[in-house]
């Protein structure tokens, strides 16, 4: 018998990264990860996206795009996680102007970890989620 199934019992639901994502729980920005350097799959929450990608009213004319505020949230995790040293899981600072004329330091948290197939697949969230 699987010991997870002996220790656990049945499954009674499971979800996978793939519905999150189909779902819009996570959004997928592998391939803007690729840019900045990051080898596997990438995902931010929903409330990352939000908060930090999409450009708040009346930022545009500030030089504010999504592009660019994604590749911040990307590129800071990438130098991150370069000199991350220990466990799945890391916080990082990123500095966003979310008002005109206003910066400030957010932190965010990065956990590597098996998706669907048991590949490894990299998420980022504000540090309360899970």
């Amino acid at each position: 018998m699987d010991k997870t199934k002996e220790i656990f019992g049945e499954v009674i639901y499971s979800y996978t990264r793939a519905q999150a994502i189909e779902d819009g729980v996570l959004v997928d920005v592998t391939e803007k990860g690729k840019e900045a350097g990051i080898k596997f799959p990438v995902a931010l929450t929903s409330a990352v996206w939000s908060e930090y990608v999409e450009v708040p009213e009346g930022l545009e004319a500030e030089g504010q795009s999504i592009d660019g505020r994604l590749w911040d949230v990307l590129f800071m995790f990438a130098y991150a996680a370069k000199r991350h040293r220990g466990g799945p899981e890391m916080l990082y600072r990123l500095a966003v102007r979310n008002k005109p004329g206003k910066t400030l330091t957010v932190t965010l948290k990065a956990v590597i970890g098996p998706g669907d197939k048991g590949e490894p697949v990299i998420t980022i969230m504000k540090p309360n989620e899970d």
